[in-house]
């Protein structure tokens, strides 16, 4: 069985976000799925098989963290499209029947691929008691982003803050059903980016997470409602770092980035 190691949302190795990458002729059992995710122990490695012609979609695609099967995966949607474009085993943008609906790839120029995701849904929520204790840093606001996303998103006062957070990863998972995206305003636009985020998902067994794709479908609405901007670029700034682009296009938010094989090897067991 083939297995790729993929670094998504970047374009040089040993950035970005590594996914696990397995394209099979059929899924086996979902016990076999978990745990050949958390023998490859990444955020998420995703499995994916083809479908029959003249379905709405073209290719099934799961993806696990190494302890669950999660509803949303970004960077290992934008990896799986990688390899299939790599490998010729599918041309053109590709569509993925997946637990969030159908999600289009669609590669372009020069390795960049866009993902076409459902924009979250975002309602301000009340500031939790003890999130600021947790997080190490006083919110400014918080949002809800919805059942597919399962975060809150919480707004801080600045870049330098979001790059300083320590926080206290078991008092942090109380505060929503997967984890806490925490967010600021680029401190200088002229370096490449609109904003920043880091992500945090202990409830799913990812202490941070170093680039997340499903949390810019939350990012792109709420960034681009203050900064008057449809099309902007953020910056995760987890120790591997990585930027996405995106396009907010009413119910959908379109993100953009690249990927790099960084490992293409054999599964023996």
């Amino acid at each position: 069985m083939r297995i790729r190691i993929i670094d998504a949302f970047t374009d040089r190795p040993f950035a970005g976000n590594p996914a696990g990458v397995l394209l099979l002729n059929a899924f086996p059992d979902d016990e076999r799925l978990r745990k050949i995710a958390m023998e490859v122990n990444h955020a998420e490695t995703a499995f994916a098989h083809p479908l029959p012609e003249g379905g709405e979609a073209d290719w099934a695609l799961r993806w696990f963290t190494p302890v669950t099967e999660v509803a949303m995966c970004g960077h290992a949607t934008l990896a799986t499209a990688h390899a299939l474009a790599g490998t010729g085993s599918h041309k053109g943008p590709v569509r993925f029947a997946t637990r969030s609906g159908v999600l289009v790839a669609t590669p372009g120029e020069d390795g960049w691929i866009t993902l076409d995701f459902p924009t979250a849904p975002l309602t301000r929520a009340e500031i939790p008691d003890g999130l600021a204790d947790a997080l190490g840093a006083e919110p400014l606001s918080c949002f809800d982003t919805g059942p597919n996303v399962g975060d809150l998103l919480v707004e801080l006062p600045d870049e330098r803050t979001v790059r300083a957070l320590r926080p206290d990863l078991r008092a942090l998972g109380a505060h929503s059903a997967r984890g806490i995206i925490a967010t600021a305003r680029a401190e200088d636009p002229a370096d490449g980016h609109d904003f920043v985020s880091r992500c945090f998902f202990p409830n799913v067994g990812i202490d941070e997470d170093p680039v997340t794709g499903s949390a810019h479908t939350a990012l792109a609405p709420f960034w681009s409602e203050r900064l008057g901007r449809t099309e902007l670029t953020g910056l995760q700034a987890s120790p591997r770092s990585g930027l996405v682009r995106t396009r907010l296009n009413g119910e959908r938010t379109l993100l953009t980035g690249r990927a790099v094989t960084t490992i293409d090897g054999e599964l023996l067991a």
